[in-house]
């Protein structure tokens, strides 16, 4: 069961699984201790940001010592339930959507692509990087058949509101939007809208105004 947590910044939430990434590399490489100035150089995230992520959680170092690399693990284990496999619906299978078919979280074994739906896939389904993909006509009903709580939504912009009503209508929880709409959900559902041109946008802006901090 995942520990009971205080309430943290949406920076530092964003910022968990990279830890988590790098203390694996840190252990796989033999490491038993790390210090905030080694996850730095590892991770390009300054030693200050990094110390100040960790003590929202307590105490997880001690001063002159640093972290133990395997209790820091197996709390970041925990915190981000990684026992527990999350299974993920992929609505929307063009050239982004069989992009991810193709990745399907190849680096997190508790994390997978298991059932996906296209306009173009026939209702008996049909199988794409050995993923069955379903028409949209049965999404609720295979939705609640794999216990989906999360989707991954890379359908065209026309159809992303649509989409999402019939989302609302099911159990699922998250929804890991590419499109550049901003979809209207109930509260028991939570959005995380990646919009990719304007995350170019920004890296352009960032590179060419190289004064301004990050």
């Amino acid at each position: 069961m995942r520990p009971e947590l205080p309430k943290i910044p949406q920076a530092t939430t964003k910022r968990l699984p990279l830890y988590y990434r790098f203390l694996q590399s840190f252990h796989n490489a033999g490491h038993k201790r790390v210090s905030s100035q080694e996850l730095s150089e590892a991770m390009k995230i300054d030693s200050a940001t990094i110390r100040r992520d960790f003590s929202h959680f307590g105490a997880l170092g001690k001063k002159g010592y640093g972290y133990d690399v395997p209790t820091l693990l197996e709390f970041f284990r925990k915190t981000l339930d990684q026992d527990e496999a999350a299974h993920v619906a992929l609505i929307g299978v063009g050239s982004l959507g069989t992009a991810f078919l193709k990745y399907n979280f190849q680096k997190n074994h508790n994390t997978k692509i298991v059932v996906a739906f296209d306009t173009k896939a026939p209702v008996e389904g049909m199988m794409k990087s050995e993923i069955p993909v379903f028409h949209p006509s049965v999404m609720e009903t295979k939705l609640a058949e794999y216990g989906i709580e999360l989707v991954i939504c890379t359908v065209p912009s026309r159809s992303a509101q649509e989409v999402a009503d019939r989302l609302a209508k099911t159990k699922i929880k998250g929804i890991l939007n590419f499109t550049p709409v901003r979809l209207t959900v109930p509260d028991t559902i939570r959005v995380h809208t990646i919009d990719l041109s304007v995350e170019v946008q920004t890296l352009i802006y960032l590179i060419r105004n190289e004064h301004i901090e990050d």
